[in-house]
């Protein structure tokens, strides 16, 4: 009976090529997943989705292969899909294009190609990580807590030249109610022992208040 049916699809595929496409699919997107974890921060979710997506796609081009109404009706739900989901990182998309490949070679039947595509972009992506192509020194956020009367203009100048390679002043605004500042800087520290020693000399002109060295927010890379 199922024999029959894969018989009459427009694909004109039999029950075993369709099958070992599926498996096909999922074995690449399995691939494309452990790719995706290396060296990054993964999303559990974005991670088994990388895993079903190929083989979803695969199957979506099985059964509108030929069919142009059907391929239409696919169309506008995957538009709807899109829209309602949140958009992520340039390297999370990039990763679920590189899936949706896949299925659709899987599901085109160019099985030799998918692999060798998985090989080529995965290894790709896997030699790009590797390296750190791309990535700078770590960014670390700065907030100085500063009296209202204090000019802070150019007081800390000197200290970030001694303990940083870089430092940008991001951000000024008032706090407890007016009575203080508070100044939020972008720097990359020479030597990231010195975090104390650069804290203990801006507590000696901020009046003993509030300073804070955290990780900085990443840079906005959405698309």
């Amino acid at each position: 009976m199922l024999d029959s049916i894969f018989s009459s699809a427009s694909s004109g595929a039999t029950l075993p090529q369709a099958l070992i496409s599926l498996f096909m699919a999922l074995i690449l997107g399995f691939v494309i997943s452990l790719i995706y974890r290396w060296k990054s921060e993964a999303s559990p979710t974005l991670t088994v989705g990388l895993i079903l997506m190929p083989a979803v796609v695969q199957a979506v081009i099985f059964l509108v292969n030929g069919n142009l109404g059907t391929g239409l009706a696919v169309m506008g739900a995957f538009t709807l899909i899109r829209f309602r989901s949140v958009a992520g990182s340039a390297k999370d998309i990039t990763c679920i294009f590189f899936a949706m490949a896949v299925g659709l070679a899987t599901g085109m039947g160019y099985a030799m190609y998918a692999v060798l595509f998985t090989v080529v972009v995965g290894g790709a992506y896997f030699l790009l990580s590797t390296i750190g192509y791309g990535e700078k020194a770590e960014v670390k956020s700065l907030r100085i807590t500063i009296p209202e009367d204090l000019e802070y203009e150019g007081i800390f100048d000197d200290l970030l030249h001694t303990y940083t390679n870089k430092a940008d002043l991001c951000t000024v605004k008032t706090t407890n109610l007016g009575s203080l500042f508070e100044l939020q800087y972008r720097i990359v520290m020479k030597d990231t022992r010195q975090q104390k020693a650069l804290i203990d000399d801006i507590r000696c002109r901020n009046g003993n208040l509030s300073v804070a060295i955290g990780k900085a927010a990443p840079w906005k890379d959405e698309l």
